[in-house]
C-alpha cells in the first residue's frame, strides 16, 4: 500500500490541478474537506459550488465546471477562509487565478455582470491609480449593456455628491501604471 498522509489527497495530480497549483502558488492538496472555508464564507450562499466543493472539483480536474461557475466571481476575497483554514490554503488567491484564467480564455461566466464589474474595476485602477467611481460605473454599464436599469439611483447619488464627476487626485498614479506595465510584460 502506498504511503498515505491524511493531509495529502491522492488524486490531485491532474493537468488542471497542476496548472492552478503552479499559477496560484497554492498547495491545495492539503485540503482535508473540513468545511471551515465554506462555513466561514460570507458569500457562500450566492455560489453554485461551495468553496470546499470548488477545491475538490479542481483536484478532480473538472476544468469546465470550475471556470464556468459563478463561484469564482462571487468570492469577495475577504480572506476569512484563509484566516480560519487549519492548513492555511489561500483560497482567495486560487479564486483570483481562476478568474484570470477565465478572462484570458474568454470563457462565458456563470454570472454575466460580475466579470464586467471586475474588468471595469481593474481598468479604473490601471487608468487612475485608484477607484474612480463614476468612470468605473460608466465602463461597467457599457460592458454589461445595462444602461438604464438604475439610472434613478445614479442621478440621486450624483445629486447628493456621492459620486464625483472627476477622479480624485492620486500621487501614486504613475506607480500604479508602472505596476500594470510590469504585469503586462510578465504575461
Amino acid at each position: 500500500m502506498k504511503d498515505f498522509r491524511p493531509n495529502q489527497v491522492p488524486f490531485a495530480a491532474g493537468e488542471f490541478a497542476r496548472q492552478v497549483r503552479e499559477q496560484s502558488g497554492v498547495n491545495f492538496d492539503r485540503c482535508v474537506q473540513c468545511l471551515t472555508c465554506t462555513l466561514s464564507c460570507p458569500a457562500s450562499f450566492t455560489m453554485d459550488y461551495l468553496p470546499n466543493q470548488l477545491i475538490r472539483k479542481i483536484q478532480a480536474g473538472a476544468r469546465d465546471e470550475v471556470l464556468h461557475s459563478r463561484t469564482i466571481w462571487r468570492c469577495v476575497s475577504c480572506e476569512t477562509c484563509l484566516a480560519r483554514c487549519p492548513n492555511e490554503i489561500n483560497l482567495p488567491r486560487i479564486m483570483d487565478t481562476l478568474r484570470q484564467t477565465a478572462v484570458k480564455e474568454n470563457i462565458t461566466p456563470g454570472d454575466k455582470y460580475v466579470p464586467a464589474f471586475h474588468l471595469a474595476f481593474i481598468e479604473s485602477i490601471r487608468q487612475w491609480g485608484r477607484q474612480y467611481e463614476l468612470g468605473m460605473l460608466l465602463s461597467f454599464k457599457i460592458k454589461a449593456r445595462d444602461f438604464f436599469s438604475d439610472i434613478g439611483l445614479g442621478l440621486k447619488m450624483l445629486q447628493k455628491r456621492k459620486l464625483g464627476l472627476l477622479p480624485g487626485k492620486n500621487s501614486g498614479r504613475q506607480e500604479m501604471k508602472s505596476i500594470f506595465r510590469k504585469l503586462k510584460e510578465i504575461d
